[in-house]
């Protein structure tokens, strides 16, 4: 460092020593500035455009929904009797009709005594019932023949006595479905084909029990769950498709049979219910499935496309740049359908032009070789004294 500092230091006195020496260090470092200048300004700028083609396609605009099937038309079979099985009289895959026996079981005293009271209870219904009856025909007879005069009163002694057997009919209704569930002879509330049957002879049942399953005619609906911003998207008939996660390798199609735009507030976050309706069935297809369906909100065929790359706005006027002869030229477009894979082009722009959607500079320089004002000159020239 002292040897370099030194050399400095001489070399200055050298050159002042002698006016023609200064004129010439001078020119030196002109030269030096000039060289460096040289070599920064032989650096140039070449832009290269990263285009596309313009051409014509297919646009579909979805919206992507997770859900679960909610019924694939499979009803259970239920008891509530308690025991012994005695007799299964059904296999999985056979197929039943309505009120055909499935199993026997032999009740335990629990389970006797839970069917007499049903049993009671269902006499009881029964008698209430043919009492609301003859009461409601006792009622319409005292009527009769007042069809266009009918007073307020006989209005009102109708309505009760109509309104006191639509009562005894429910009240029956329910008594007759609990002796069915607490008989020891169970049979199958619908027709269709018995599968998961979940019983065996000398099996002991304690508690309410599902004996089986019945699948019947139909084909499946999935519930998905809208957010706020998809809530008004989604619309009655529109076409989705549907994949479940356990059925990687197959797709259905559906349509959209009903929009709930009630919603229900879950942690701060709204929620409102879709179902769709799938066209087709399947064996594999079960209750709580979960799957997701892409619902197709619009589509245009056979239309110009071009990358959202490649549009500009400005003043809410949307613009492109084509590229014509090599030169860039911006052009005055109108759009339509806006999806992640392109966007309409209704006017402005025409099928093989060529649109930019970007551009790459590349910086290429000239290499130049300097020399340092302090390395000796040869040929003659000066040299800086040791």
């Amino acid at each position: 460092m002292n040897k370099f500092i030194k050399k400095i230091k001489s070399f200055k006195k050298w050159i002042v020593a002698d006016k023609k020496r200064w004129i010439v260090g001078i020119a030196v470092i002109l030269l030096a500035i000039f060289g460096i200048w040289k070599t920064v300004s032989s650096s140039s700028n070449e832009i290269t455009y990263q285009t596309e083609t313009i051409e014509k396609g297919t646009l579909v605009s979805t919206v992507s929904v997770s859900g679960k099937v909610v019924t694939s038309n499979i009803l259970e079979i239920k008891t509530t009797a308690t025991g012994v099985v005695k007799k299964v009289y059904v296999k999985d895959g056979q197929t039943v009709y309505k009120g055909q026996k499935i199993a026997e079981i032999t009740l335990d005293s629990s389970g006797m005594l839970a069917n007499a009271k049903a049993k009671a209870s269902l006499d009881s219904a029964n008698n209430s019932y043919r009492s609301s009856q003859a009461s409601l025909a006792k009622t319409y007879e005292e009527i009769d023949g007042h069809d266009t005069d009918e007073t307020l009163t006989m209005k009102e002694t109708r309505t009760k006595a109509e309104v006191a057997n639509d009562n005894a009919w429910s009240n029956l209704a329910s008594a007759q479905l609990t002796y069915n569930l607490s008989s020891p002879i169970v049979v199958s509330p619908y027709s269709g084909v018995i599968s998961n049957l979940n019983i065996v002879e000398g099996v002991n049942i304690s508690v309410e029990k599902r004996i089986a399953t019945v699948s019947t005619k139909g084909n499946p609906v999935v519930e998905l769950s809208l957010s706020e911003v998809d809530v008004n998207k989604v619309k009655v008939g529109q076409k989705a498709t549907v994949n479940f996660d356990s059925l990687s390798d197959k797709s259905f199609t559906g349509v959209v049979v009903t929009v709930d735009k009630v919603g229900q507030v879950t942690s701060n976050v709204t929620n409102y219910t879709a179902y769709i309706k799938l066209d087709s069935s399947s064996d594999e297809l079960l209750s709580n499935m979960a799957g997701t369906a892409n619902i197709i909100l619009d589509s245009v065929t056979d239309v110009l496309i071009i990358p959202s790359a490649a549009i500009q706005t400005n003043n809410d006027i949307n613009y492109a740049k084509i590229l014509k002869d090599g030169k860039q030229e911006l052009v005055e477009i109108t759009l339509g359908l806006s999806t992640d894979n392109g966007v309409e082009v209704k006017s402005g722009l025409k099928m093989g032009e060529t649109v930019i959607t970007g551009t790459n500079t590349t910086r290429e320089s000239t290499a130049t070789t300097t020399k340092s004002v302090f390395s000796s000159v040869g040929g003659g020239g000066m040299g800086i004294p040791r």
